[in-house]
Formats: C-alpha cells, structure tokens, sequence
C-alpha cells in the first residue's frame, strides 16, 4: 500500500458502513460492507485470508470511497441494493447472502401472535414491519420478544398445553393489548420501548448463567444481538415505495443517493461546484440530511488530491 492510499484509509471512521475500491481510470472495482470500516478496508492491505482471490484486484486499487452508515443493518441493506442494481466485476453475487423477511404482527383476539414472513400482507389488523435482512436473526429477535412479551399466549382460542402455560406466567386476555402495543412500539425502534425489552432479556440472560444454565443463557443473548439487529437505524429500504433524490455537498463533491421506490438504487459522487449543488442539496428530505451531508463530508475527506481528478461525472 503506498502512503497516499494508506492515509485515504486512516480517514475512514470506525463506524459501520459500505465502500468501494476504484482503479486508476475511475473504474469500480468492488463493493463491500464492514461493521468497522477502516478495519475492513485496511485488511485488504494485510491478510486476504480466505480472500486471496482478490489480491489481482487489490493490486489494482488507486482509491477507495466509503458511505458511513448509522447500523450494521443499513450496511447489509445498502450493499444488497447496490449490488443487485449494478455488479462490479469482482463481486460474485447479485444482492448478497440473506434474505428480506418481514415481522408480521396479528394482535386479533382469537390468534394474537408474531411471525416472520417473506412477504408483506397486511390483513384486517395484522401490520407488517421491515424489511430486515437474514430470516434466522430475525426468528431469534421474535422468540426474544416472545419471551417478554408473551402475545400468543393472550389469545381467546388457547386450549391443553397453551392454556396451561397462559395461566402458569399468569398472563390473561386483558394482557393482549399491552403486548401488541409494547412489541409494535419496539419494531417501530422507539428508544423507550426498546430499552425496556432489552433490560428485561438481559435479565432474564444473567439469571440463567448464574444458575448455570449456559445454554439457556447463550440462547438469550443471541436473541438480543438479532433484537439490536432489527431495532437499529435502518432508511436505506423501506415499505415506502417513495422515489427521491438526497444529495450533500462539502468540499467540491456532491454525493447523491437515489431512492426508487424505497430502496438506494445508486449512490453517486460527483465533482460539482457549491452553487450548482445549492438546489440538489435543498431538495433532500430532511430524514435524510444528515446522512446525506455527513457522507458528502467523507467523500470530500477521502478524496486526496491524487485521487480527486478520477472522479467522474454521474459515477
């Protein structure tokens, strides 16, 4: 790694996030996401371990762009949308690995419960959340919300071994809208609610391995790390099928990301002077412009002057 490249690197934040490598002609090379970004990206530079396969491409590399995102989530989403929209010739796969799922949420009477599904269907008063990525995480996060929240055992219709369970946790029918209202409150990610689920399990966790129940324990935990997993900042994708433009602008780079209907389709970083930019800026939804303008900022940072002239319009 020569010392432009390696000071490029020591820019990136160790924060969640999605990069790219581009060669010396402007071309993308590879897209990838990390949980720690300048980690992941500075490893290309030491180790290829099971990646060797890549070390002809990394040879390659003259810089390295980055989108600095608020969860491991929305890296795994945002790498999944660009991918499936456009494959860089070093990437295997089209999307990624996991699968969307969503949480459906039926607080009827006569069959209160959660359940992960692949598709959205709202029906009556069932509501849907997500999308979120990886069905085995996501079951985990809904038995962790059961746990707590015991909704299905709330339900008129309970007969023989549910009925029993029902009245051993001591829960009744009356016990149902606070359930529905509490679990639909934590997939909606407000703090409160979300905090109180994760104190309880956390709870729950301790007492098992004090008594030695190491299984039970470890089962617990995972069903908290998948909670954090769906609870956490996620607007790359949504059931919004809303199509929009968020752009920020720093230092003589506008970075633009495009949302058609829901998902980031591209994500663009363009030379631009500030009064062009004016208008691009203006029109960002304003959920989206802090992420917008903190991402122009580490597109600006990253952007050494050896590398700057390799930005290409509409790239």
């Amino acid at each position: 790694m020569d010392g432009a490249l390696a000071a490029v690197i020591a820019k990136l934040p160790p924060a969640p996030g999605i990069y790219r490598f581009r060669d010396a002609t402007g071309r993308v090379l590879y897209l990838g996401r990390a949980t720690v970004l300048r980690r992941r990206v500075a490893s290309y530079w030491s180790d290829l371990r099971d990646r060797g396969h890549l070390a002809p491409m990394v040879a390659q590399v003259t810089g390295v762009e980055a989108v600095c995102c608020d969860s491991a989530h929305e890296a795994a989403w945002l790498e999944r949308t660009l991918l499936t929209a456009s494959l860089p010739p070093w990437n295997r796969t089209m999307g990624g690995q996991e699968h969307p799922v969503y949480i459906r949420l039926d607080p009827r009477p006569s069959k209160p419960g959660l359940s992960v599904t692949h598709v959205p269907s709202d029906a009556g008063e069932a509501v849907c959340f997500g999308p979120y990525l990886g069905g085995r995480r996501v079951r985990q996060a809904v038995r962790g919300l059961g746990r707590i929240l015991p909704l299905a055992y709330t339900g008129t219709e309970l007969r023989g071994t549910g009925l029993d369970i029902a009245r051993a946790r001591g829960l009744a029918e009356a016990d149902r809208a606070y359930c529905a209202a509490t679990i639909s409150a934590v997939l909606r990610r407000q703090p409160e609610a979300v905090s109180e689920v994760r104190a309880c399990l956390e709870k729950l966790r301790d007492r098992a391995a004090g008594v030695l129940a190491f299984e039970l324990a470890g089962e617990i935990n995972q069903e908290l790390r998948a909670l954090e997993w769906v609870t956490s900042p996620q607007r790359v994708t949504s059931m919004d099928a809303a199509d929009f433009t968020a752009s920020g602008w720093s230092g003589g780079i506008l970075t633009s990301f495009i949302v058609r209907r829901g998902q980031v389709r591209e994500w663009t970083q363009t030379r631009c002077p500030e009064a062009g930019a004016t208008a691009r800026v203006a029109g960002t939804p304003p959920g989206w412009v802090d992420f917008a303008q903190r991402n122009a900022e580490l597109a600006a940072a990253l952007a050494s002057p050896a590398w700057q002239p390799l930005l290409r319009r509409g790239r």
